[in-house]
């Protein structure tokens, strides 16, 4: 059974090959392919019907009296991607992003980039974290 870093690096080699195929470099966004959604465990409160009574129009309301919880899986509001290419304004400090790492940004805040099959464009500022 490999171990993670075995499974990270071959992640690295492979992307690295793919950015080499790519034949953009960007300004100031990091092209990335985008990973599958990570389910996240949520808390909703739905109201619970007491029951149906009428005024004295006639007119039918429904009375909610309590409140239940429910937990369901639904899509986290971040997103993890694998970077492809490194915008060229992008300079290293101590959070050093480089092709083959999984960043984390928020949904919503990537763009489509067409020219290249299923990758997005994200703002450097918009990633909020990597993967270690």
């Amino acid at each position: 059974m490999e171990n993670k870093d075995t499974q990270i690096m071959d992640q690295t080699v492979l992307a690295q090959d793919v950015s080499n195929k790519i034949k953009f470099e960007f300004r100031n966004q990091f092209l990335v392919k985008p990973l599958d959604p990570v389910m996240v465990e949520k808390e909703f409160s739905k109201p619970v019907p007491k029951g149906e009574t009428k005024d004295e129009d006639g007119i039918e309301a429904t009375d909610y009296d309590e409140v239940e919880k429910e937990v369901k899986s639904v899509p986290s509001d971040y997103r993890k991607a694998v970077v492809l290419k490194v915008p060229a304004e992008y300079k290293p400090d101590n959070f050093n992003i480089e092709v083959g790492n999984i960043i984390v940004y928020k949904e919503g805040t990537a763009r489509w980039f067409d020219l290249c099959k299923d990758t997005q464009l994200v703002d450097m500022y918009a990633v909020v974290g990597i993967e270690k």
